[in-house]
């Protein structure tokens, strides 16, 4: 099978840019191409099931403010001459919240919707107020053509990642939610046969080591759906992250599940160890909170709850 962001590439370069080339020949030097935002084929976790909706051929194309008032409409127009298949590959299906993931955008507007700011952010609040998960889905994907680099320049800016102090707040708020839901809720929670809670602590314990991998990594967790799954592109405990947590769910021995969240907690420590991010001797995740916000340099976050990051 195809996966939908090659398909697309395909598609822009044999369809989509003979086309403009012929009916915009001044502006294809001023426009940006590609695949970027919502959907598994950004991120290239595309299968069979996902052709059920918001797959197939297709593209964004990218404009600056002035251009996207002058062109928007006519591109838009232009693009339903394209083939609506492809190389045997049927239209796309759009579904009712896939209205917007190709076509015509202007490039503030384009950011805006995944990170409420038509600029890049510039402050430790800007930057804390985006979903993890958004800036994933604005950085993923491929530019398939940006002759002035405007676009391309706006999404290096992103993916250069979080500013630093920025990073070590969230760290520092992963260490204490980590170790209080896997080290210290889950295994109460059990005690008092509180199942649904202890469950809940679980992944609620997973769902943070991930982000918090990714953290270390310096690159964005994506949506819940793929964050497991995308823990084996990275370079650093993704690969035993993703298998470390594979084990954990598929197990239904609480003992063993809880030796699997100590085992995991422990790899933590001695990473954030290792970034000289806390130098406590503690084996308890939730400890080495305040050692990361001591890191801080900004003085105002530095004083900010550790718990929220």
């Amino acid at each position: 099978m195809m996966k939908g962001l090659e398909l697309c590439e395909q598609y822009f370069r044999e369809a989509g840019m003979p086309l403009l080339n012929r009916e915009f020949p001044s502006l294809i030097h001023r426009m940006a191409a590609g695949l970027v935002g919502d959907g598994s084929d950004c991120f290239g976790y595309d299968d069979d099931i996902s052709r059920d909706h918001d797959w197939g051929p297709g593209f964004c194309i990218w404009l600056n403010q002035s251009d996207y008032g002058s062109f928007s409409r006519d591109l838009e127009e232009a693009l339903h001459k394209l083939p609506a298949g492809f190389k045997g590959y049927n239209p796309r299906n759009i579904s009712v919240w896939g209205t917007d993931r190709v076509g015509v955008f202007e490039t503030g507007e384009f950011y805006l919707k995944f990170t409420g700011l038509n600029r890049v952010p510039e402050t430790v609040d800007e930057w804390l107020m985006i979903p993890e998960s958004n800036l994933a889905a604005c950085t993923n994907g491929r530019v398939f053509h940006d002759p002035l680099g405007e676009f391309t320049i706006w999404r290096k800016n992103l993916l250069d990642f979080y500013p630093e102090d920025v990073r070590l707040k969230k760290i520092a708020a992963r260490c204490m939610t980590c170790g209080q839901s896997g080290q210290y809720n889950f295994p109460r929670c059990l005690k008092r046969k509180e199942f649904f809670s202890a469950q809940y602590a679980e992944t609620k314990f997973c769902a943070d080591i991930i982000s918090m991998v990714f953290l270390l990594n310096r690159k964005y967790s994506p949506f819940y759906k793929w964050m497991h799954r995308a823990l084996k592109e990275l370079s650093l405990l993704g690969k035993w992250t993703f298998n470390m947590i594979s084990r954990l769910v598929a197990s239904r021995n609480y003992t063993i599940k809880e030796k699997i969240i100590e085992e995991m907690s422990l790899k933590l420590i001695e990473e954030i160890r290792n970034q000289g991010l806390s130098s406590s001797e503690s084996t308890f995740l939730a400890d080495h909170g305040p050692e990361v916000i001591s890191h801080i340099q900004d003085r105002d976050l530095k004083k900010r709850n550790v718990w929220v990051g």
